[in-house]
């Protein structure tokens, strides 16, 4: 495996969570008895361009062109898109005659916000099932993956983009360089890319490994998108920190020859990185270490809670959730079933685990002592949904990174 930036063929290893099923294959009960496929899932680390990648690639066609992963099904992602769109059009001054672009553009999440404040827009989804609903919602979205033929048809319909955008999708990409070279090609001269990525950093501090999955082939700190940018004959120019997935960064790109100047945030979390050690491997496998401990500790808490004959319900189906049941082994034995506000994924079941993923109404007829909250980056909307179930004396328990039981003085 090279190294997807920089083309590095010494890349370490540091953290394996073994072989495991795609995060949102959720499975057919009548596909219970057929052999689930399961691939590596290792993370290793360029010490030249330091860039964190997967070490194992499954193709794409695998895993997008049927997707169950709706991004409107969260109030908090709803809010959160329709605030990026905001803020964009009103630092780029867009108008009427702008175009924004999304690059996996999903249901149409972020479109919207863009198409709510008077942008021309058009999408690129791959998933047929999730364009559909986006098409259906009124967003014109082309039905592939982003590439050159997507890029011709987007200049035939609506000219050259004023602005770009890549949230959570620039990680999922195996050949970035070429994405980018579309990317350019799209571009006004003095448009601009945003991409919007779960932050190293916060991953590591924050312990939140379970956002390691076979979708996520890249986990990026500022340091190698900068490095990567410039070899692509563009400029990272603002960064920022957003909340989501439990700590992003948004990246702001331009042309080389671009008008917008280059802030002072990208040279201070360039510092901040350097400080941390994104660039020394002792971090890495200081974090891999400390992941097998928090594995110990939440078994061992759910096993305690199981062994005095409560009931324990999960609450949310996320990939990262499936990425946390299989590393820890957390079966039916543990927890009876999956409550989820996706209809795609309702009356499957989990990917490798097979826990039953059923609709919130299950709460009522099999009411749960514990909840764990497996969605942890909506557990405040999902305690304020749930909140009648905890004044009967339910509890929550948060996983990451710290394992917590909202109601319940744990044992240290």
């Amino acid at each position: 495996m090279k190294c997807r930036i920089c083309g590095n063929e010494e890349l370490k290893k540091f953290l394996s969570l073994g072989e495991m099923p795609l995060a949102n294959s959720f499975v057919p009960k009548e596909d219970l008895s057929k052999k689930e496929s399961a691939f590596p899932l290792e993370t290793c680390f360029c010490s030249k361009c330091k860039l964190v990648q997967l070490n194992y690639v499954v193709p794409a066609e695998i895993m997008f062109k049927n997707y169950l992963y709706v991004s409107s099904t969260t109030a908090t992602f709803r809010v959160h898109f329709a605030k990026m769109a905001e803020d964009i059009c009103e630092s780029l001054d867009l108008n009427k005659n702008s175009l924004a672009v999304d690059i996996g553009s999903n249901d149409g999440i972020l479109l919207k916000g863009f198409r709510k404040m008077g942008v021309q827009t058009i999408g690129v989804e791959p998933a047929t099932n999730i364009a559909a609903i986006a098409e259906k919602d009124g967003i014109e979205t082309i039905n592939d993956f982003f590439n050159a033929d997507a890029v011709r048809q987007i200049i035939s319909r609506k000219g050259h983009a004023d602005v770009v955008t890549a949230t959570n999708v620039f990680a999922h990409v195996n050949d970035i360089k070429a994405l980018v070279g579309n990317v350019k090609l799209l571009l006004k001269k003095d448009g601009i890319f945003v991409i919007e990525a779960p932050y190293l950093v916060d991953m590591f501090e924050k312990m939140l490994f379970d956002t390691i999955y076979h979708e996520h082939l890249s986990y990026f700190s500022l340091t190698p998108l900068d490095y990567f940018f410039s070899s692509m004959g563009m400029e990272v120019f603002d960064v920022q920190k957003v909340d989501s997935h439990g700590g992003s960064l948004r990246v702001f790109v331009r042309k080389k020859e671009g008008k917008f100047e280059i802030r002072k945030s990208v040279g201070k979390m360039l510092e901040d990185e350097k400080n941390y050690g994104v660039n020394d491997f002792a971090l890495y496998n200081k974090f891999a270490n400390k992941v097998y401990g928090t594995r110990e500790r939440l078994v061992g808490t759910l096993r305690e809670i199981r062994r005095r004959g409560k009931i324990i319900a999960g609450y949310g189906a996320p990939a990262k959730g499936n990425t946390l049941l299989n590393f820890c082994n957390i079966g039916t034995e543990y927890i009876k079933y999956i409550v989820d506000d996706n209809p795609l994924k309702v009356g499957l079941l989990t990917p490798g685990m097979h826990i039953p993923v059923v609709g919130s109404q299950h709460l009522d007829q099999e009411k749960p002592d514990y909840i764990l909250i497996l969605a942890w980056n909506f557990a405040k909307e999902i305690m304020e949904k749930a909140k009648g179930y905890a004044e009967q004396g339910a509890k929550f328990i948060i996983p990451l990174p710290e394992v917590i039981i909202v109601g319940e003085q744990l044992a240290k």
